[in-house]
């Protein structure tokens, strides 16, 4: 004979009744909980299958520079390696649809420059340039690289040329006695030595090198702004004495397409990528962390202090 034991509880007794809502209510938490959990990685999952598709925007601000021109006490950089991996990182993002380049710079490298033009006119998606306060030298020559220029009327832009630029300590250095005799291969083999003033014949070659320069520059703008409403040839010469403009001057020569914010921009790139409703956009920045741009920028200006072979000419679109 088989016994069966039963648990009996006294549902009457008011402890039986209690003890009954608490593991009511734990048992529901527990189940609440779980969906929530369940609920959050399934959103999670779902969301990195099918990402919301957005406007990517990456700013660059402050003097544009290659990686080894930004040291330590350089101010705030535009890095042209940073700038680089950074469209790369938009490009192979499918929910990425088109990017905005918001420009806050007043030029600077002549090679980084050309860099960044050239990252920005080979990006595969629709882009488009916005200018926030000052996009002007080499900043507008990065902006030409894009679709469509979104300027901010009260925007300094323009700037369209180089310059070369080297010291010239002799007068200091005469004052204070102090004389320096250089042996040389050739004749120009010191060009920008700071100890000495600079002969008319290296005054020209520099300016030849600078009228190259300009018409790189040149050249990219005629080939980013032709059949832009408004843009002429005339136009451009009139300008190409490398004036700065307003956004508003910049508009009616066709040097850039649109006044507006940052918003504008951001409507117009999602148009371009024909983007319906409301439009996210994606933020991308650098992952260097605080202390990796500090070693960085240090070991930088330790290397042009201690370089055997120190610049002595600077080219540059500022």
């Amino acid at each position: 004979m088989r016994e069966v034991f039963c648990l009996k509880f006294n549902f009457k007794s008011r402890k039986a009744k209690l003890l009954l809502v608490v593991a009511l209510l734990v048992f529901a938490g527990v189940v609440i909980a779980g969906l929530f959990v369940g609920s959050f990685f399934l959103v999670s999952f779902l969301s990195a299958l099918f990402p919301e598709p957005c406007v990517g925007v990456v700013s660059v601000d402050g003097v544009i520079a290659t990686s080894g021109d930004s040291g330590l006490f350089s101010g705030v950089v535009a890095d042209s390696d940073d700038f680089a991996e950074l469209l790369e990182e938009a490009s192979s993002r499918s929910d990425v649809q088109a990017i905005v380049v918001e420009v806050n710079s007043p030029g600077g490298s002549v090679v980084a420059s050309s860099e960044m033009y050239s990252a920005l006119k080979n990006f595969g998606k629709p882009k488009v340039a916005f200018f926030r306060e000052v996009a002007a030298s080499g900043g507008y020559y990065l902006g030409v690289g894009s679709d469509y220029i979104v300027s901010s009327p009260d925007a300094i832009t323009g700037s369209i040329g180089a310059r070369a630029t080297f010291e010239d300590y002799s007068q200091l250095f005469s004052k204070l006695g102090m004389n320096f005799t250089t042996v040389k291969t050739g004749e120009l083999k010191d060009i920008g030595d700071p100890t000495r003033p600079p002969t008319e014949k290296e005054v020209e070659i520099l300016q030849a090198i600078v009228d190259e320069s300009f018409q790189e520059f040149k050249k990219a703008v005629e080939e980013g702004r032709k059949g832009k409403p408004r843009f002429t040839q005339a136009n451009l010469e009139s300008v190409s004495d490398a004036r700065i403009l307003t956004g508003r001057q910049a508009f009616k020569l066709g040097l850039v397409d649109e006044l507006g914010d940052k918003q504008a921009a951001v409507s117009k790139a999602a148009e371009l990528a024909g983007m319906q409703g409301e439009v996210k956009t994606c933020v991308f920045k650098t992952s260097k962390g605080f202390f990796e741009e500090l070693l960085q920028g240090a070991a930088s200006d330790l290397r042009q202090t201690f370089s055997s072979s120190p610049q002595k000419v600077s080219l540059s679109y500022s």
